[in-house]
């Protein structure tokens, strides 16, 4: 019904910058909100940050200030803009989205891996 593609990944040294896209296709939620979530090996899925459709957003404590969630509404797509990188960033990085904050996010995107060297 709804698929998600992110990109923009790849290998940075620490401190510093990358921005990932996810471009959403298929439907459209106007009210609707889309994540990003990250995972490292050995780790339990970890939530970054989120935009609605309207622009608010919200970040997990480890990225606030160093990332930035935007969106394009005209092309149904998603921004990660990662600043300032550390090592502990490296994971492979998924964009997710639900109808609304009242759903669980139900839509995923398959990943994309952010290596940071120290």
């Amino acid at each position: 019904q709804v698929q998600l593609v992110e990109s923009g990944g790849g290998l940075v040294q620490a401190g510093g910058s990358l921005r990932l896209s996810c471009a959403a296709s298929g439907r459209t939620f106007s009210s609707g909100v889309m994540g990003w979530f990250r995972q490292a090996p050995g780790k339990e899925r970890e939530f970054v940050g989120a935009v609605r459709w309207s622009g608010s957003t919200s970040y997990a404590d480890s990225v606030k200030g160093r990332f930035t969630i935007s969106r394009d509404n005209a092309k149904n797509t998603v921004y990660l803009q990662m600043n300032s990188l550390k090592p502990e960033d490296t994971a492979l990085y998924y964009c997710a989205a639900r109808p609304t904050t009242r759903d669980d996010y139900i839509y995923w995107g398959q990943g994309t891996q952010v290596t940071v060297a120290s």
